[in-house]
C-alpha cells in the first residue's frame, strides 16, 4: 500500500516476507497481503467504516482531476520495446526469471533505459495435489484452457512482487494456477528492478531513532537533519533515475510486459499500494484492462494532508480493536478495559519518548519512535497481537526487546544490520507521486491537533512522519485525481472494515469512481483480505479470476 509521508511504508509491511509493517501482509496460510501505508485515500464523502472510528478524511472528488487514458495504440517510439523477446531463466527458487528494457523517460524513449526483472510461476497441471485456499473453487471445479498470466504486486510501494511470488505462488487456489502463469514484476526501483538505495544500515538505525515526537526546536531540527539525510542519500546513490518512479510510470511499465508475455489484457491481483497501481493501470489502459482485483485499496483522489490523517485514523480504529480484544485476555498488560488500555499505552509511550529503554542482544536502546512504529507494526495483522500483547509487557517492566523486535520488523532490518530496498523505494515513489504534505515544521504543528484529534495514540508521531518528502531532492511529478476507467471490465475492489493501512472509506470512494468497479466488503481487522481470513472473500475472487463472474455489488463478507 502506498505511504504519504516518511517512513509511509506502514503500508508496505509485508509481514508474511518478513519485511514488516509496511504497506503489505498477511496470514502464512495465504497469499501475503500488503501491508502497510499506502497513497491517496478517498474521493468522496465516505460513511465511517463499520465496527470502527470515522476514517476522517475522504474529500469530494470533485475537486481532483480524473486521470486520461492513453492512446490505445502504441506510439512509434515505444514500439522497439512492445516487440521485445523475453528470454526465461530458471531461477534459484524454482520459478524462472527474466529481465526487458523500458524507457527511463516515456516521453523521451531516447534518454536511456532501464531493466526490470521479473519471474513467473508456470501454469501448474489440473489435479496438482499442491494446496488451495479453503473454501475456492478448486481446480477440479474451474476446468478450461489457459487464462494467461496473472500479475502480482504485494504493495509498498517497495515491496518486492518477486520475493511476494516466491512466499505466494504455492498457497494460491489450484484453480487459479492451473489457469494462469503467476507473474510478478518488481517495479522501477524495487527489488531486483535498479533499486534505489539511499542509506547505509549504521545510518538506518539512526534514521528510525530518531524522535517523531519533538518536543522543542532541538528535536525538529534533528528530525530535518535525518530527513534531509536520507533525501541527500537517494539523491547521491539514485541518480537521475529519482525522478522516473512514479505509479504512472511503473503502470507503463506492466503494460511493456504485458504484450512481451502475450497477453492481450493485463490481468492482476494487487495488495495495498497495488491497488493504486492496478487501478492506476486501468485509467491508462482500459481496454486492455482484464480481470483486475484491488485489495486493502487506495484512494487515488487524496492530497498527501488528507491522506496521511486518515491513514492515522485508520490505525487508531485498529487500535482500539486490539484493545477491546486485550481487555479480556488474562495476559493482557494494559488492564481490563479499552478504555484502560488506551490510557496505559499513552503512559508507556510518554516514558520512551522521555527516556530510551534497554533491550538484550545487540546493546541498541528503544527509543519512543521505535516504540510507536513497534506498536503500529502489530496493527497490520491480529496474528501479531499476542507478539505485541508480550512486548508491552515487556516494556512496562522496562526491557524494551520486544517493541525493537516489531519495530526492526516494520523496516525490514535484518539480523546483521542490514536493510532492504523497502523503505528506500517507498519514500521515492511517494514523493513523485504526490506533492509534500507539508512546507515545513511550521505546517506540521499547525496541523498536529486535527491529526490527534482523529488519532489520539498515532496521530502527532504520523503528522512529524509527513514531513520528509518537504526535503525531497526531485519535484513531484503527479497530483490527486480520480480514476473513471470507462470502457474497463468489472473491477473488484476489497475493503476491510477495521484496516488499519487503509481505511475501509478509501475502498468506498475508489469502487465509486471505477465506472466498473464492485466493492467486496470483509467485516473484520487487519490490512487486506483475500487470502487470509474468509472463506467467502476468497471464493468470490478465485470465481472472479477463474470464469470473470464478479461478485455482486455491495457484498459482504465475515471469517
Amino acid at each position: 500500500m502506498r505511504a504519504f509521508g516518511r517512513a509511509q511504508a506502514l503500508a508496505a509491511a509485508l509481514v508474511v516476507l518478513g519485511l514488516a509493517a509496511g504497506g503489505c501482509s498477511t496470514d502464512p496460510s495465504g497469499p501475503p497481503a500488503a501491508s502497510a501505508t499506502d497513497p491517496a485515500g478517498s474521493g468522496r464523502p465516505s460513511a465511517p467504516a463499520a465496527g470502527g472510528t470515522p476514517s476522517a478524511g475522504s474529500a469530494p472528488t470533485s475537486g481532483a482531476t480524473p486521470l486520461e487514458p492513453l492512446p490505445a495504440a502504441v506510439p512509434a517510439p515505444l514500439a522497439p520495446y512492445y516487440a521485445q523477446g523475453l528470454a526465461w531463466q530458471r531461477c534459484d527458487s524454482g520459478f524462472e526469471c527474466t529481465t526487458f528494457r523500458v524507457p527511463l523517460d516515456y516521453d523521451h524513449p531516447g534518454d536511456g533505459d532501464l531493466t526490470l526483472a521479473a519471474a513467473r510461476a508456470v501454469a501448474e497441471p489440473e489435479g496438482s495435489d499442491a494446496g488451495s485456499l479453503s473454501g475456492s473453487p478448486s481446480a477440479a471445479a474451474s476446468p478450461g484452457a489457459k487464462l494467461g498470466s496473472l500479475l502480482l504486486n504485494p504493495g509498498g510501494p517497495g515491496g518486492s512482487a518477486i520475493e511476494y511470488l516466491e512466499a505466494a505462488a504455492r498457497t494460491y487456489d489450484r484453480g487459479v494456477r492451473a489457469r494462469y502463469d503467476l507473474v510478478g514484476l518488481d517495479p522501477r526501483g524495487v527489488g531486483r528492478s535498479n533499486p534505489v538505495s539511499c542509506l547505509s544500515g549504521d545510518r538506518m538505525d539512526a534514521y528510525t531513532a530518531v524522535d517523531l515526537n519533538p518536543g522543542d526546536q532541538h528535536g525538529i531540527d534533528a528530525l530535518i537533519a535525518a530527513d534531509r539525510e536520507f533525501a541527500e542519500g537517494c539523491r547521491q546513490q539514485a541518480g537521475a533515475a529519482l525522478g522516473h518512479l512514479s505509479t504512472v510510470e511503473g503502470a507503463r511499465d506492466m503494460d511493456v510486459l504485458r504484450a512481451l508475455l502475450g497477453d492481450e489484457k493485463l490481468n492482476f491481483v494487487g495488495k495495498s499500494y497495488g491497488t493504486f497501481l492496478g487501478a492506476t493501470y486501468a485509467g491508462l489502459f482500459p481496454s486492455r484492462a482484464g480481470r483486475l482485483v484491488l485489495d486493502g485499496a487506495m484512494d487515488p483522489a487524496l492530497d498527501s494532508v488528507t491522506g496521511n490523517r486518515a491513514q492515522a485514523g485508520g490505525f487508531e480504529t485498529a487500535w482500539a480493536a486490539f484493545a477491546k480484544d486485550c481487555a479480556k485476555r488474562e495476559d493482557c498488560p494494559l488492564g481490563r478495559t479499552e478504555q484502560e488500555a488506551g490510557e496505559q499505552l499513552t503512559a508507556l509511550l510518554a516514558g520512551v519518548h522521555a527516556g530510551s529503554l534497554p533491550t538484550t542482544g545487540n546493546g541498541r536502546r528503544l527509543t519512543g519512535a521505535q516504540a510507536t512504529t513497534g506498536v503500529i507494526e502489530a496493527m497490520y495483522a491480529d496474528f501479531l497481537w499476542p507478539q505485541l500483547r508480550a512486548a508491552l509487557a515487556g516494556a512496562k517492566a522496562g526491557d524494551g526487546t520486544g517493541l525493537l523486535k516489531l519495530s526492526d520488523d516494520y523496516y525490514g532490518r535484518e539480523a546483521d544490520g542490514s536493510y532492504p530496498n523497502l523503505m528506500f523505494a517507498n519514500t521515492a515513489v511517494n514523493c513523485l507521486d504526490l506533492p509534500a504534505p507539508f512546507g515545513g515544521p511550521e505546517d506540521v504543528q499547525r496541523a498536529v491537533p486535527e491529526f490527534e484529534r482523529v488519532s489520539p495514540h498515532f496521530g502527532r508521531d504520523m503528522a512529524w512522519m509527513a514531513l520528509a518528502c518537504t526535503y525531497w531532492p526531485v519535484r513531484a511529478t503527479g497530483a490527486a485525481h480520480t480514476i473513471r476507467a470507462a470502457g474497463a471490465a468489472p473491477v473488484v475492489v476489497i475493503g476491510t472494515t477495521r484496516d488499519p493501512a487503509t481505511p475501509y472509506a478509501w475502498a468506498q470512494s475508489l469502487a465509486g469512481q471505477l465506472e466498473s468497479g464492485r466493492l467486496l466488503t470483509f467485516d473484520g481487522d487487519g490490512h487486506t483480505a483475500y487470502g487470509r481470513h474468509s472463506t467467502c472473500v476468497d471464493t468470490a475472487v478465485n470465481r472472479f479470476l477463474l470464469t470473470g463472474e464478479a461478485p455482486e455489488q455491495g457484498k459482504r463478507c465475515e471469517r
